[in-house]
């Protein structure tokens, strides 16, 4: 009969997970999955060309000069970008990597739910010989929600803090990826309010970027349409466009890049143009 203690470590090994298994890098964007831990190629980023992202110039240029540092080995900071829904955050990270892919940039998005196990991602993209842009999307926090801290500590804290060869990207809501009531509750209920809010509201100053994005006007929402149409080819006068996509906003009840963009998608449909 075996030892015991070996029957005990041969059984704890069975139980224990299997290493993420590493890709082949070939796709330039992959999904991290966690059942099991996996990077999932993608095969099409769904993405619209940089240039057509108008109305957020100075968010644009900085964060594609940061990554432009990043993808030929020059230091950069991790970027928060932040506010207005709708408004383009997500679309300019993918934007900025399909305009720097042709360097090799691979783009590796991390859902939200996933956070706790982004040391176990980490671990992964550390040893590849390629540099990533991870990227998570609509990232904030509830009050009973500790997976901040597995966040906080790859950041730029913990022993082995972050890869040089991985940047990481936030795009939030909110600008401290809480919600303000949270931090008001804080406040009024801790016993040392400013220890309480600061250690919420640090994982923020992580990101050595941070980057609003605000609501837009009707002429830069005209403007953005009229540039879909350009670059698709639909022929269109201003006053008609003008006239259906201010009717399109008002039944949204509200303007933004996201609102311009599927307003041009159903004026697409009707032109029978495809969008690719």
């Amino acid at each position: 009969m075996s030892d015991p203690l070996e029957r005990i470590a041969a059984a704890l090994e069975r139980l224990a997970p299997a290493p993420a298994a590493v890709p082949d890098w070939r796709a330039s964007a992959y999904v991290w999955d966690t059942a099991p831990d996996r990077l999932i190629p993608v095969e099409r980023v769904n993405r619209i060309p940089l240039e057509l992202l108008l109305g957020i110039d100075r968010a644009r240029d900085t964060l594609l000069e940061n990554t432009r540092r990043f993808a030929h080995g020059l230091p950069a900071n991790n970027a928060l970008l932040w506010g207005a829904r709708g408004m383009g955050k997500s679309s300019l990270v993918k934007a900025i990597h399909g305009e720097l892919q042709a360097t090799g940039l691979k783009l590796v998005e991390l859902q939200r739910e996933d956070i706790q196990t982004v040391g176990t991602l980490l671990s992964v993209l550390r040893g590849a010989p390629h540099r990533f842009v991870m990227y998570c999307d609509d990232l904030s926090f509830s009050h009973d929600d500790a997976a901040y801290k597995s966040l906080k500590a790859v950041l730029d804290g913990g022993i082995e803090g972050r890869p040089d060869n991985v940047v990481f990207y936030a795009t939030s809501n909110r600008r401290h990826l809480m919600p303000r009531d949270m931090i008001e509750n804080e406040r009024g209920s801790a016993i040392n309010p400013a220890e309480a809010v600061e250690e919420k509201v640090s994982l923020s100053d992580r990101f050595g970027l941070w980057l609003g994005f605000h609501a837009c006007d009707q002429d830069a929402y005209l403007a953005m349409i009229r540039g879909y149409c350009d670059a698709w080819g639909i022929d269109i006068d201003d006053a008609t466009l003008r006239a259906e996509a201010i009717e399109w906003q008002a039944t949204r009840g509200s303007r933004s890049g996201r609102v311009a963009w599927q307003f041009f998608v159903d004026l697409a449909g009707r032109r029978g143009v495809t969008v690719a």
